[in-house]
């Protein structure tokens, strides 16, 4: 009995708060890395001035102050914020052998991301919506996608990724951490600190499988019954498949973030944990948080007509 009580005394004195996370970052080399800290940081750049170009330019003309651009202004805004919370970061380990972030520098990593994250998300399925009552309702558009319904629709997605994010940083912080602090990740996400955690993580896994894979899922969902509707829509409604192409190209940039962005975040967040290897879900986190962002405002610039106009009539004027 006595000697039971040792065991149990000994575990007790293991458990101390962890203070601060190690992150292994993208490989698990320690050295200092000058060569991706280059890439990424370019690639920083290039999210920040691509998004910022369009936030601003939807902003400051008013031919692009619809309900469309609306939407992808807040977009912009998003994958600028969204890098802004692991890219800093992962940059300044590149250069360390120090890579030490603070308990509560983890737990708010984790909240932004999963904010931002989940937002992302909740609003591609909105602007799959808003393409859907343009394409389906034309006649009806203008009173259907008022400003109010937008600013509303915009205000309620902010706000459910926020308390989304609340919850799954609060049940985090209050795990024990003993086993180690070095997270195999480049920034504090859930499913790398629950293989740290001590005791009993089966509500903070169900909260994952459950909560985020509903937020993940249901919008990509609706994404996709918007664009059957649309397609089977246009081919009664025309019966012309020209019609239906040139209809839905105005579509594509849309569908290719969507994919962009949902096809990663599915793999991580929906797989097993048991199935997913470490050095997979940093590859993929690497695509949904840096490669995607620094892409939207190419795929939006590239294939839509009137963004290019717009930062046309911009430059013109600068000049």
């Amino acid at each position: 009995m006595a000697g039971i009580k040792l065991q149990v005394h000994s575990v007790m004195l293991n458990q101390t708060p962890v203070s601060e996370f190690l992150l292994l970052g993208v490989t698990d080399i320690q050295d200092p890395e000058p060569f991706l800290f280059v890439v990424f940081l370019t690639i920083y750049f290039a999210n920040v001035t691509g998004n910022g170009t369009i936030l601003t330019v939807v902003i400051s003309d008013p031919r692009l102050h619809s309900p469309m651009y609306f939407f992808l202004g807040n977009l912009s805004c998003l994958d600028i914020c969204y890098s802004t919370v692991t890219l800093p970061k992962m940059l300044e380990n590149f250069l360390s052998t120090q890579r030490t972030i603070s308990f509560l520098g983890c737990m708010s990593q984790l909240h932004f991301f999963h904010f931002l994250g989940s937002t992302e998300a909740m609003l591609l399925a909105v602007m799959a919506f808003d393409r859907f009552v343009a394409i389906c309702k034309p006649l009806h558009y203008t009173l259907i996608m008022s400003r109010q319904l937008c600013t509303q629709m915009a205000i309620t997605i902010w706000t459910i990724g926020f308390f989304h994010a609340l919850l799954h940083s609060i049940m985090t912080s209050r795990l024990d951490f003993c086993a180690s602090n070095q997270i195999h990740h480049f920034f504090c996400d859930i499913k790398p600190l629950l293989k740290l955690a001590c005791g009993n993580t089966e509500l903070n896994q169900w909260l994952l499988n459950t909560v985020t894979g509903t937020i993940a899922m249901g919008p990509f969902f609706l994404t996709l019954l918007s664009y059957c509707y649309i397609i089977i829509y246009l081919f009664f409604k025309t019966g012309s498949c020209r019609m239906l192409h040139k209809t839905l190209s105005t579509c594509a940039s849309h569908f290719m973030v969507v994919i962009l962005f949902f096809v990663p975040v599915l793999f991580t967040y929906i797989l097993p944990a048991s199935r997913s290897s470490m050095d997979q879900d940093r590859i993929i986190a690497v695509m949904y948080s840096v490669v995607t962002p620094v892409l939207n405002p190419l795929i939006y610039t590239l294939r839509n007509k009137e963004v290019k106009s717009a930062l046309g009539r911009a430059i013109r004027k600068r000049l």
